[in-house]
């Protein structure tokens, strides 16, 4: 759990200053393979352009950095009681096997490169790979937890 939380916590703090972000990489970035060097330098100016002329667009991705850390808190849950908020692990699981779909459908429609898109894909599978060990000794834990005739009072 404190993998998924710090994940998504470093993703939302990460969220607010992307412009100051991308241009640091675009500085460092001369280590990077030229299409990605290519791809962030164009996403950098359209940050830059944008945040210019339309300062307010910035605050989507404000909401959006405010959902990771609403997220982050969520996971404290199970991280406290995992058998009371075992469903918080399965909606995790749901939500890191949908990045699959929104990523290539979203990403075709919006023209991003498929290297980015696989990109996008990876933190689904980072997500859940410590998800689905979670999920899996809840369940063992829930099992132990009945055959001692222990019940776990709902939330």
């Amino acid at each position: 759990m404190a993998i998924v939380i710090a994940g998504l916590f470093i993703g939302g703090v990460t969220a607010f200053p992307l412009e100051t972000e991308i241009g640091w990489l675009i500085n460092n970035m001369h280590m990077l393979p030229n299409a990605v060097q290519t791809w962030l330098s164009s996403i950098y100016l359209a940050l830059h352009n944008t945040n210019n002329q339309y300062p307010y667009l910035a605050y989507g991705t404000d909401w959006l950095a405010f959902a990771h850390l609403v997220l982050a808190v969520l996971f404290i849950g199970p991280y406290r009681h995992p058998v009371k908020n075992s469903w918080v692990i399965q909606f995790g699981m749901i939500a890191s096997i949908a990045i699959f779909p929104m990523a290539f459908i979203a990403g075709g429609v919006r023209d991003i490169p498929v290297f980015w898109q696989i990109i996008d894909c990876s933190f689904g599978i980072i997500c859940m790979l410590p998800l689905y060990v979670a999920y899996k000794n809840i369940n063992e834990l829930t099992a132990l937890y009945a055959k001692q005739g222990i019940t776990v009072p709902a939330i």
